[in-house]
């Protein structure tokens, strides 16, 4: 089967991750590389082999040969890139988090099922192999019944300009916090009876650190904090009646730890050898294109709105809106 030929917008950090992903995989070509500085496209485009550089994104979108389109522009340039893709047909691969807020997600996502084309968020948290073992694990009842979910992730990053400024849709939350909210509801699912946030913020008007309580039906409660000024452990642990498991790493799970009631590990599951784990949602994302669907089953379109529209409901608790929501 023919290579599918991808695209990147924005050669920033996280396309740097993504790039040294890709070139393991031999099923993706790395054509081409879009900014709104050449200069900064053809260094990247030479650094990781793309054979196209260009110096805006309509050029890279317009371009024939593209098959889809990895969006890594920041928050704030997410409904405009994204837009960008569907008016070329091109399908897309957006970073998290998905938009700025919900009415940007839901219009790009109406515009997406009308021309019929894929669009999908890249929060690898979700297409990760460990991610069935998990559900497998709670739906066996190896704790037996889960009530609880603690979650934390936390890096200092407070002197990039992404996180500080508002005009980017900067905060804690929506870089960060979305991976624990995401987690949450892998866990407990997608019907929260109440939500409540605390929030510190910076002197830009975005939260450094937030620490939110999430309460679900059968007495069922997810605890999660984030921060933009430290390292945390970067961990969750899922209590149920009969023991507990224990998440190292997050974001990109590594181990599995199931805990007895006293502590003691009864089983430990470990995940797969992989390139980074940026792969799985790429190999997601290529086949619902070969299969013609719109989205990738590990995130449904339906998961993206209600996740931002959790998140817009935080913001909204805090007073925070960013200038361009004015």
């Amino acid at each position: 089967m023919d290579k599918i030929k991808i695209a990147f917008l924005g050669p920033g950090w996280m396309s740097s991750k993504m790039a040294r992903t890709i070139m393991h995989m031999p099923e993706v070509e790395m054509y081409a590389v879009g900014s709104r500085n050449h200069g900064r496209a053809s260094a990247f485009a030479k650094e990781f082999g793309f054979k196209k550089a260009y110096g805006s994104y309509e050029e890279t979108v317009r371009d024939s040969e593209v098959d889809f389109v990895y969006v890594a522009t920041p928050h704030s340039r997410h409904y405009e890139d994204t837009m960008l893709c569907l008016e070329y047909g091109k399908p897309a691969l957006v970073e998290k988090a998905f938009t700025a807020n919900a009415a940007q997600a839901k219009h790009i996502l109406e515009h997406a099922a009308a021309k019929n084309i894929l669009v999908a968020e890249a929060i690898w948290t979700r297409y990760m192999p460990l991610r069935k073992t998990l559900n497998e694990l709670l739906a066996g009842g190896a704790i037996g019944n889960p009530v609880l979910l603690t979650a934390n992730l936390g890096y200092p990053i407070s002197q990039t300009d992404r996180i500080i400024n508002p005009a980017l849709a900067g905060g804690a939350l929506l870089d960060l916090g979305v991976y624990p909210i995401n987690f949450a509801s892998m866990v407990f699912g997608d019907n929260p009876l109440s939500v409540s946030a605390e929030v510190a913020m910076f002197d830009t008007g975005v939260d450094a650190t937030n620490n939110i309580t999430i309460k679900y039906d059968e007495k069922k409660v997810a605890v999660l904090f984030t921060t933009a000024l430290a390292h945390t452990e970067r961990a969750a642990m899922i209590y149920g009646d009969k023991g507990r498991i224990y998440v190292e790493n997050l974001t990109n799970p590594r181990r599995l730890r199931v805990l007895d009631p006293a502590g003691s590990e009864t089983a430990c599951y470990e995940a797969p050898k992989q390139i980074s784990g940026y792969e799985y949602q790429v190999t997601s994302v290529i086949k619902a294109i070969r299969d013609g669907c719109i989205e990738c089953p590990e995130m449904p379109h339906a998961e993206i709105i209600r996740i931002m529209e959790m998140m817009d409901g935080i913001r909204a608790s805090w007073g925070m809106k960013f200038p361009f929501e004015e």
